[in-house]
Order: structure tokens, then sequence, then C-alpha cells
């Protein structure tokens, strides 16, 4: 999944409350609100919209931690401010900055309603997610734990990578040892997202060769 340069921003609705969720990542500590009216951002992590309820007229700061929540979040935050309504000016969508043939490979064939059904969006996101962990089964056995051009190389880090550039240049990036290289037509590399992405905890997402959203 290249980078893209996004067009504009927009206010996210959400349940019956603000929720400002604060990150912290190598370059700077951000906050971001989500106005919260009817949508519950936690599709894809059990029991973690209970964090929110009873909220009304609140300011509330959930903690995201380093597991798949915090991963998806910190990734959409990068691609896309976390705006489920972007098309950039190369006609990627939504939070996650899909392309349309990626959609298909997940079974979603309707663009429209992909960019009006925030859920649909998650679920795009976790599979996509999930065949990458499966296609790079081997590479995340056997590169772990290794430093690579001076980044350790997690498993948050390989998926990452694979949601920027596509699993197969990651594939050729960790065979051989960080020497082919990819780089988006604004200069973002692999090595980047290995490094900003590095150490969350995966375990929630399976590895499934065909995963599609329902």
């Amino acid at each position: 999944m290249k980078k893209r340069k996004l067009l504009r921003l927009s206010a996210i609705p959400i349940i019956g409350a603000t929720i400002l969720f604060s990150f912290s990542t190598e370059e700077a500590s951000f906050d971001y609100n989500y106005s919260t009216k009817g949508l519950d951002l936690f599709y894809t992590v059990p029991n973690l919209s209970d964090m929110v309820k009873g909220a009304s007229n609140l300011n509330v700061y959930p903690e995201l931690g380093k597991g798949y929540l915090g991963f998806k979040e910190a990734l959409a935050f990068k691609e896309s401010r976390g705006d489920y309504s972007i098309i950039n000016q190369f006609g990627y969508l939504g939070k996650y900055q899909f392309n349309k043939n990626t959609l298909k490979m997940v079974g979603v064939y309707d663009t429209n309603e992909f960019m009006n059904n925030p859920e649909l969006q998650e679920k795009a996101f976790l599979a996509y997610t999930s065949r990458n962990k499966w296609v790079l089964r081997r590479d995340i056995k056997r590169s772990v734990g290794k430093v690579i051009n001076g980044v350790k190389i997690t498993e948050s880090g390989i998926l990452a990578a694979a949601h920027l550039s596509g699993p197969g240049s990651v594939k050729k990036y960790l065979r051989s040892g960080g020497a082919t290289g990819f780089s988006d037509a604004f200069g973002t590399t692999i090595d980047y997202y290995m490094k900003k992405f590095g150490g969350y905890d995966m375990s929630f997402v399976k590895q499934d060769k065909m995963a599609k959203v329902n």
C-alpha cells in the first residue's frame, strides 16, 4: 500500500461523547478529536467500546497501548490522520488508504459503500493484514529479532511495511538483508515503517490466506 498525499481532513462521527486519542511517536505527541455520535470505532477489538459508554459530555482518554488497536490507529493516523472520508489525489480510499484492487482482494467491490461504512473499512484492514501475515509467515519467523539497516525487525513493523509497499516488496527487503528496498513517491521507505510501527503485539491478527470481509 503506497504512501499518498492527502487532499483534505474532516471530522468523524462516532458515539455520544468526544474522545481524544493520544499517541506517542518518535516525531511528536499529538491529539486528535473524534465527534462521537452513533458510531463505535472498536469494531475489531472486543469490549473496548465499553470505555466510552455513559461518557456523554465528557472527554475520555483511552490508552491505546501496544496491541492491535494501538497499531491500527497509529498506522491510520500516518495514512490519513484517521479520516474515513479521505480520497487522495491518486484515488486511494479511506482511513487506511486502500486502492481498489486491494479492496477487491478482500471482498469489497462497492467503493461508495466502503467510503460510507467505517465498519467495513475496519474489517477490510483486518482482512488485508491477516492475508499479509499469512503471506509473510516464514519471513516473520526468520526475521523477527534481526537488525537490518539499523532497525530491529518486529512482526508489527513487517506488517506495517506490507501495508505501505505490499508483501512482495517486504519479502525482497527481508531476504536481501535490506539491500533491496522500496520507497514511495514521497520518499517513505520500508525502513521507516519498520521502525515507526515496530514493537506492537499482533497476536490478535490471525494468519488467513483467504481472509475477506463478511
